[in-house]
């Protein structure tokens, strides 16, 4: 700064103003350069924590890249090391900064606002004192690094503990942690312990929100419910299956007897993936992305090749199992969220997924009959719909394909299957078609017969 100013000084003196200028635009460029090196952001960032409430005080453990503490002048000495012996006072600035005014820790309702950086201290790449939680809390009671240690910049580790005062005893922990600015991509690990000593792991990216540690039964249903309908509104073929599914059925009757047979087709595969009843191979979601735009490709040909739509109710089951699938990789990601109640997020999620569709439904058809009837043949505007819709899955299905293919799909050898998951499969098989044949008894009679 001190260079640019003198520049400037000598620049208003200069006999030849053009190379002044050049010249300043030069050095300007130059120290903005600098400056982007010195602060550039992370691309890859892994954030490793634990939260404990002990009888006093909530203990929040943070192990974070010294590289993603940016705006930092870290003392270096020789090519790149760290000054080690200049570094305590800093570091807690650092935690601070980027770390403690970065988190939020609420007990109860009650937003614990009296926190503070406990301790701080640099660690090695292969410190494995983070393995958990007992032996990273003992890590801030032992001797700092040598000073002579030689560590670049680039490779060090920032521990942290911060400590949350506890005024009453056992009530529920939420947290916020917006770490998300970190990195680019910033991955969070959070590992709960619970006063009984367990262990719930949390795994995000980016920054997830308020996040309930230990929820009650009504907190996860409300999360669940809202996950579903956010996943059905955000996924695009599953909308676009919805949409060819009712296009030539909006009648009431056969409209309610495929939404029910969707409904119970994927609620089946949703709940048996929940439970663990799916193939673990690393081909099988992408083959299931397959088979989704599989099924938009299907039911828009049928839609332009076919009149009679009675029994659409069986198709819309079968592909529904498939469609359940899908669900259930969305839902895996969020189960860590569940805390204890399992049964309540798997349903509340399902709920929500209903919520969504409905709501599709609701909007989609009186659209759908208002636009339809306004051109001169409503056959014709469900072909035009449905090549449409025929195009983009027709894509999808492509390029799914390929990345399908890239896998070898090697199926378990029948020696390898235990008797329980003979006896899961099959059970689940068996449940299928009953539910199939009750579908079936009942549409027989509630669907008109032309």
């Amino acid at each position: 700064m001190m260079k640019l100013i003198t520049f400037i000084s000598l620049f208003k003196k200069s006999k030849n103003p053009s190379l002044a200028w050049m010249t300043l635009i030069s050095l300007c460029f130059c120290m903005n350069l600098k400056d982007a090196e010195a602060h550039e952001i992370p691309s890859d960032v892994l954030v490793r924590s634990y939260f404990k409430a002990d009888t006093e005080a909530v203990n929040l453990l943070v192990r974070v890249p010294l590289e993603a503490m940016r705006d930092m002048n870290f003392p270096t000495k020789g090519p790149g090391y760290l000054d080690l012996k200049e570094m305590p006072d800093l570091t807690l600035d650092a935690a601070e900064i980027w770390l403690g005014n970065f988190v939020d820790v609420y007990a109860g309702e009650k937003k614990i606002a009296d926190w503070k950086i406990a301790k701080t201290r640099i660690s090695l790449p292969s410190d494995r004192s983070f393995a958990d939680y007992q032996k990273a809390y003992e890590s801030f009671s032992l001797a700092p690094l040598s000073e002579k240690t030689l560590l670049h910049h680039d490779q060090a580790l920032l521990d942290v503990l911060i400590t949350y005062p506890l005024e009453t005893k056992d009530i529920n922990f939420s947290i916020d942690l917006n770490f998300g600015g970190l990195g680019l991509n910033t991955t969070t690990v959070l590992t709960f312990v619970t006063p009984e000593g367990a262990n719930r792991i949390f795994e995000f990216t980016g920054s997830p929100g308020l996040v309930e540690l230990d929820p009650t039964w009504y907190h996860a249903f409300l999360r669940f419910v809202i996950s579903g309908v956010e996943h059905i509104l955000n996924g695009l073929d599953h909308l676009l299956f919805i949409l060819c599914l009712i296009l030539p059925c909006r009648q009431w009757r056969p409209l309610v007897a495929i939404i029910t047979s969707f409904t119970f087709a994927h609620s089946l595969t949703l709940m048996a993936s929940a439970f663990g009843l799916v193939p673990n191979n690393l081909w099988f979601p992408p083959l299931i992305e397959m088979l989704i735009s599989l099924s938009i490709v299907y039911m828009a040909l049928e839609n332009i090749l076919r009149k009679e739509f009675r029994h659409r109710w069986s198709i819309a089951f079968g592909f529904g199992l498939v469609h359940g699938f899908g669900f259930s990789f969305a839902l895996s990601e969020s189960l860590q969220f569940a805390g204890n109640h399992l049964l309540t997020s798997l349903l509340s999620f399902n709920i929500g997924v209903e919520i969504g569709q409905i709501l599709m439904i609701a909007l989609a058809l009186p659209i759908l009959n208002y636009c339809l009837r306004r051109i001169a043949s409503e056959r014709l505007g469900i072909i035009v719909i449905s090549a449409l819709v025929l195009h983009t899955a027709w894509h999808w299905m492509l390029e799914r394909y390929v990345i399908v293919s890239a896998y070898q799909l090697n199926t378990p050898s029948l020696s390898l299957i235990s008797w329980d998951e003979y006896m899961n499969w099959g059970a689940l098989f068996l449940f299928i078609i009953l539910i199939l044949y009750c579908l079936r008894r009942w549409f027989e009679e509630f669907l008109p017969k032309n």
